[in-house]
């Protein structure tokens, strides 16, 4: 079976870009930079970003268009005879179904409550009715089986169309409808009361506010920010490494993913603080800053339901962006472990995705158990665990280490793949860092993550 290509280089930045941005840019990113104390964070998140999520980027898509393979595949056209390292290939494909079964259902939150503002449900609502929204979605699970559902449908009918056809056609006009929709959103925050002062808070360093907060937390979360935004360790990336030519260098492709992805982070920040700020809410809220606090500014702010449909519509399509490119590597590991068709491998995944993700469906309500408290009270949150302080962090170690040493694929082939093509270059001076500097670093990120959910 002949391999499939992307069409054009715009279709490539545009669908790895997609699968790093996500509803963690959403509202996880200002939810951090709030906590972190603004500004100085938001500093530290970007430094972080070029130190730790720029090179592992590259390693990814390094070993994805060196093998022309799928991530279960790409590890056995590389290694040394003997070596085991294509063990670490079915644990991106593990991780990519468990990311799957949570982040569907959570994609099917967005595109309920784009239904909710759309159709005016939510409109002259109560605070206190508005809050009561999003706590009987959770206990119906007949509500929230239905999107989960209707997502995986969706992701999974793109991807049979085929690369070029589906996948890339689709994500090209969603992802700039999504940045298309976020400037008018941006804009529109600019015109608030309280623009100036949220602008302020989320764009100028005030490091006495970052002491005030903690200097030690501000930098760990901004480093942790950093490194999980991009969606690493799991194959995600890798994928489309392998469905590109050699014209250009990874380190300037990845740079170019890298600016998109933070140019939706920063941007919902722009979006969000103002409103805050405009209202007086607290911008440290977390998950419930989405469902809760902005339906209830747009249920009571003028064109409101114009406003909180573009807003929930650009959250659906930032969570489908990441749901396809994860669809994709799902397809085509599946179309090389068996030898079957693009449409089979689709088929088959389409009722398995869907059974995976029940549980996290029923987490809330049918299935709720006291034993999941620890992580965070879910189902959900037990799965968002283990995908964020297990696969993520451990399999972007694997990812490095395969490059960057002689036990592995090897610094010399490494730079040989990235530095193909026009653009920017890996230079030998950057090797120590990236052979013994940035492997401790994601070793203290894991160890930090188990540190911080069991025995902080």
């Amino acid at each position: 079976m002949e391999r499939e290509n992307l069409k054009s280089r715009l279709g490539f930045i545009l669908l790895s870009a997609g699968c790093a941005i996500g509803i963690g840019n959403v509202w996880k990113f200002p939810y951090m930079a709030g906590q972190g104390g603004g500004g100085a964070c938001v500093l530290f998140y970007l430094i972080f970003l070029v130190l730790l999520g720029l090179p592992i980027m590259t390693m990814e898509f390094a070993v994805g268009r060196a093998s022309k393979k799928s991530p279960v595949k790409a590890y056995q056209a590389l290694e040394k005879p003997g070596q085991k390292w294509h063990i670490h290939g079915y644990f991106t494909l593990a991780g990519c179904y468990l990311l799957m079964m949570f982040y569907t259902t959570v994609a099917g939150w967005m595109l309920h409550y784009f239904y909710m503002t759309a159709t005016g449900k939510l409109s002259g609502l109560s605070a206190d009715a508005v809050a009561d929204q999003f706590t009987r979605m959770l206990a119906d699970p007949g509500v929230m089986m239905f999107w989960m559902v209707l997502v995986v449908v969706i992701g999974v009918v793109i991807c049979a169309g085929g690369l070029q056809n589906g996948l890339e056609r689709v994500t090209k006009v969603m992802m700039i409808a999504l940045l298309a929709i976020m400037v008018v959103l941006a804009i529109n925050s600019f015109f608030m009361a309280g623009a100036k002062e949220g602008l302020k808070f989320y764009l100028v360093p005030d490091f006495g506010r970052m002491q005030e907060v903690g200097v030690v937390s501000t930098l760990v979360g901004a480093m942790n920010q950093a490194f999980f935004t991009l969606s690493l360790g799991i194959g995600a990336m890798a994928i489309f490494g392998s469905y590109i030519g050699k014209d250009h260098s990874l380190m300037g492709e990845s740079v170019r993913v890298v600016v998109l992805d933070t140019f939706v982070a920063i941007t919902a920040g722009l979006i969000i603080f103002p409103a805050c700020f405009t209202y007086g809410v607290d911008q440290t809220s977390g998950p419930s800053l989405i469902f809760i606090t902005l339906p209830n500014i747009f249920a009571n702010m003028p064109y409101g339901r114009l406003w909180g449909s573009l807003f929930f519509l650009f959250m659906a399509f930032a969570a489908l962006s990441t749901v396809l490119a994860v669809f994709e590597n799902i397809i085509c590991c599946g179309m090389e472990l068996t030898g079957a068709s693009r449409k089979k491998s689709s088929m088959v995944n389409l009722f398995l995705i869907i059974v995976l993700s029940v549980p996290c469906v029923l987490g809330y309500n049918v299935w709720s158990w006291d034993g999941f408290s620890i992580f965070g009270g879910a189902v959900l949150d037990f799965e968002d665990f283990l995908v964020s302080n297990l696969f993520l962090p451990l399999g972007s170690l694997v990812y490095l280490l395969f490059c960057v040493t002689r036990y592995g694929w090897g610094w010399e082939n490494y730079k040989a793949e990235v530095n193909t093509g026009k653009g920017l270059k890996v230079h030998d001076w950057m090797r120590g860092y990236l052979t013994y500097g940035l492997p401790l670093i994601v070793i203290f990120i894991f160890l930090f993550g188990i540190y911080d959910k069991f025995f902080k």
